[in-house]
């Protein structure tokens, strides 16, 4: 999902032209796909006060930082085949095609689909995305942060939501086919529907992942700079709880509000992500 000051999570793919050389066409892909990022990372012309400039992130392909920036078709199947770890299964549920060949993004689907929506996880691969996210949760989070305010990574917020979804995504993907969304919400809606999560719950959820997506778009509104921590200065705190609807002079209130929404968001999270699943 795209919010304001969001960056781009992106994989390059291309596909061998009839009659071509692979080692040339790979070596052209590199240098269209280098120098598209960088087109698209730069600030537009004429200026425009307080612009972000597109973050673009390709470290999700296949090999991180050290895979070459494209792969053919052929290339993504054989290193999902051979070498591809449980959470590069799960980054995959977020996959959708953004642009270039409509043919090549259809054939890239057909090739991810029966990995993302696969059997359901080993024993072994549950625990192994329970570890990373606890991981996650120790190096990720800045040393100085407080977990009950950072929007992200912290107790209930976007990070927590979406992890316990996409858990419940690789568990029952293979037969329940609404599950096969990229979307936070509609899955969260057909996990109801399906009766694999009570209602009460979903909507906990829901509002926890709406608050903090509001909270963050609202720092980036206010302050022009990437924020994923509920302000602690009254200035800013009224700013973006006036902007998450609250009147004026009830920041305090919202405050309250955000720390209890994201606290129940937690227990949700701990229950499901930890013991139920």
């Amino acid at each position: 999902e795209i919010s304001y000051g969001s960056d781009l999570d992106a994989m390059f793919v291309h596909r061998l032209a009839e009659g071509g050389d692979p080692e040339r066409a790979d070596e052209q892909a590199q240098k269209l796909v280098s120098r598209l990022t960088a087109l698209l990372s730069k600030p537009v012309k004429p200026a425009i006060k307080a612009e972000r400039p597109l973050q673009l992130d390709a470290d999700l392909r296949p090999e991180g930082k050290k895979g070459p920036l494209s792969r053919s078709l052929e290339s993504f199947g054989e290193y999902y085949r051979r070498w591809m770890d449980v959470w590069e299964r799960q980054a995959l549920l977020r996959a959708r095609p953004l642009a270039g060949s409509d043919d090549l993004a259809a054939d890239f689907l057909e090739l991810i689909n029966p990995i993302r929506y696969g059997e359901s996880p080993s024993a072994s691969q549950v625990r192994e995305i329970r570890r990373i996210k606890a991981r996650v949760e120790g190096e990720r989070l800045p040393r100085a942060a407080d977990p009950s305010r950072h929007v992200k990574l912290g107790r209930g917020g976007l990070s927590d939501v979406e992890w316990l979804i996409q858990l419940y995504q690789l568990e029952y993907a293979h037969t329940v086919l609404g599950l096969r969304t990229p979307s936070t919400l509609p899955a969260l809606e057909v996990l109801v529907d399906e009766d694999l999560l009570a209602s009460e719950e979903a909507k906990i959820l829901k509002d926890a992942w709406v608050l903090c997506s509001r909270v963050r778009s609202a720092g980036m509104i206010w302050s022009g700079k990437t924020s994923d921590v509920l302000p602690s200065s009254r200035r800013d705190l009224e700013a973006v709880a006036r902007w998450c609807g609250f009147d004026p002079g009830h920041a305090s209130e919202f405050e309250e509000h955000y720390l209890r929404t994201t606290r129940r968001a937690r227990g949700v999270f701990e229950r499901r992500f930890y013991e139920h699943l």
